[in-house]
């Protein structure tokens, strides 16, 4: 909740703050007098303007329960070399769901939902691209060959529908990626389908992929018989490419859409004749027999070091092929886990912890698309781990769309500013994992994701010093209960995005023109520092 009652004045950056009493103002103390033994007066403190505290959730009841090293942050005023961009997060989709007519501007609930995620991302593929999604512009019945189950039926997709999606974009400010069925070989109709999309969406289609994830179509019995190799979905590839080059050349391939390291070098070798994007798609935790202990989807898993590791290696050995060729890298698919149904971290507020953190990390890599795999389906009995998900009776629903934990944390990173991250070091504060962004304003942006268990963790004392000396610090924070806590994250107090800059509430002792700010943070947060010079 945002404290809307506690109003000091703040002193120079030389003064000590009180701490502020929790519903009532508190001045700051006089600073002291000096006595024939104390160093001579060096003039009036400089006082800031009167400012709100921001009032975040305390630590859990006896703590600290356990102790948490304090976090020392230098921010430098160094740049890494890559940015945050507006429209780096957003929603992976099943090709299907382009027949839904709740993707449509009508629905109030989906607008929300895609500006509380800022400009973002819908793509469209998953496993049903190349099973029982069908393309046709004029309206031909489903061949019989197509197979669907009640829950994930077969379902046709016109001009039309596209033509509804796109109001959806325009109302929710977002973009698209589609993708087209290689499962069952058709160029042309591919081609058709991307020719339309592109005299349809214009602007806001920035790609298509050529299959979803051709490296498991054995594995996951798209081609049976005598199976299907790289060198197969490189001939295929092309003749795809080419199609849609001769009536849509402008609409880049992205590819290859592989979670199979060895597939990515030779999509980015491939001559194609359009602009190419590298695409790859990523579940950390995906030891879903128990094989690998350590990608099992299990809570100690996911809130570990090892699990922010593990990501980002793969994704430097993306980005390695992709920047030594000049391509852009996208994660286009991703999440927690690769196994179906639910698990011990499905649907909680760990989720929205990892979701905010593995976004963050991604882009200060130079991933620049990032899309959490989601589904339409219902909140009851749909897929656990989608980032959204729909009221009413299973399985599909009456359309009113909500986000769950994991949304949340990717609306934190999604309202952030668009800006060059900056060099840092970072000691101490246990599972915790800070970035630092330069905005265009000259403004600095600092998110801390503070993982600590906020059952047991008591709050971290933070030490930030910072590359100048701000005249204002404010702060939006994402928070819950408890790792498992399901349905109680929320961000300043409410299920909704963070406040506008202009609305937050300072700092908690934020010290007026000083480079260096202290203060805590409560364990299982995401906090975003904003300070202006």
């Amino acid at each position: 909740m945002i404290a809307g009652t506690g109003i000091v004045a703040v002193l120079a950056a030389t003064a000590v703050l009180v701490p502020l009493a929790l519903g009532g103002p508190t001045q700051a103390p006089p600073a002291p007098q000096a006595t024939s033994e104390s160093a001579p007066a060096s003039g009036p403190a400089e006082v800031g303007p009167p400012v709100t505290y921001y009032q975040q959730a305390g630590p859990p009841a006896g703590s600290p329960l356990e102790k948490v090293e304090p976090l020392k942050v230098d921010v430098s005023s160094d740049l890494v070399g890559t940015s945050l961009n507006k429209g780096l997060t957003g929603i992976s989709l099943e090709a299907t769901d382009l027949a839904d007519p709740d993707l449509s501007a009508d629905n109030a609930s989906m607008v929300k939902l895609l500006k509380e995620i800022d400009q973002p991302v819908l793509r469209f593929g998953g496993n049903a691209v190349d099973r029982r999604f069908f393309w046709t512009s004029t309206g031909e019945a489903v061949p019989a060959g197509y197979k669907g189950d009640k829950t994930h039926p077969v379902k046709a997709v016109g001009p039309a529908d596209l033509a509804r999606v796109k109001t959806l974009l325009e109302a929710g400010n977002a973009t698209i990626s589609l993708t087209v069925d290689l499962g069952h070989y058709d160029p042309a109709r591919a081609a058709d389908m991307v020719k339309n999309a592109s005299e349809i969406f214009g602007d806001r289609l920035l790609s298509v992929t050529v299959g979803n994830e051709p490296n498991g179509f054995v594995f996951n019995d798209v081609k049976t018989g005598t199976g299907y190799s790289l060198d197969q979905y490189l001939r295929e590839l092309k003749d795809y490419a080419n199609a849609i080059y001769a009536v849509a050349p402008k609409v880049p391939i992205s590819g290859p859409g592989a979670y199979d390291q060895k597939w990515w070098q030779p999509f980015v070798d491939a001559d194609l004749p359009q602009k190419k994007i590298l695409t790859f798609h990523n579940y950390p935790l995906y030891s879903c027999d128990g094989s690998d202990p350590k990608g099992s989807p299990t809570m100690a898993n996911l809130m570990s070091q090892l699990m922010h590791d593990r990501a980002a290696d793969y994704q430097k050995s993306a980005l390695k092929v992709g920047q030594d060729a000049g391509l852009e890298t996208w994660l286009p698919e991703t999440g927690i886990a690769a196994c179906p149904g639910s698990n011990e971290t499905s649907r909680t507020h760990a989720s929205a912890l990892w979701a905010a953190d593995y976004a963050l990390n991604a882009a200060q890599l130079g991933i620049t698309r990032i899309g959490f795999h989601s589904s339409l389906q219902t909140c009851k009995g749909g897929p656990p781990l989608s980032a959204i998900c729909s009221a009413g009776a299973y399985p599909f629903g009456n359309g009113q769309m909500s986000g769950r934990a994991n949304f949340f944390g990717i609306s934190m990173v999604a309202e952030l500013e668009a800006g060059k991250f900056m060099k840092l070091n970072s000691s101490g504060g246990g599972l915790a994992f800070s970035y630092a962004l330069q905005n265009a304003d000259g403004s600095t942006s600092v998110v801390i994701v503070n993982e600590n268990d906020p059952e047991k963790a008591a709050q971290t004392d933070v030490t930030l010093n910072l590359p100048g000396k701000p005249v204002t610090g404010t702060m939006t924070q994402l928070s819950g209960p408890s790792y498992k806590a399901e349905d109680q994250t929320v961000i300043d107090g409410a299920k909704s995005e963070p406040k506008p800059l202009a609305e937050r509430a300072t700092v908690p002792g934020f010290a007026y023109k000083s480079g260096t700010q202290q203060f805590k943070l409560t364990a299982g947060t995401v906090t975003v520092l904003h300070f202006t010079y």
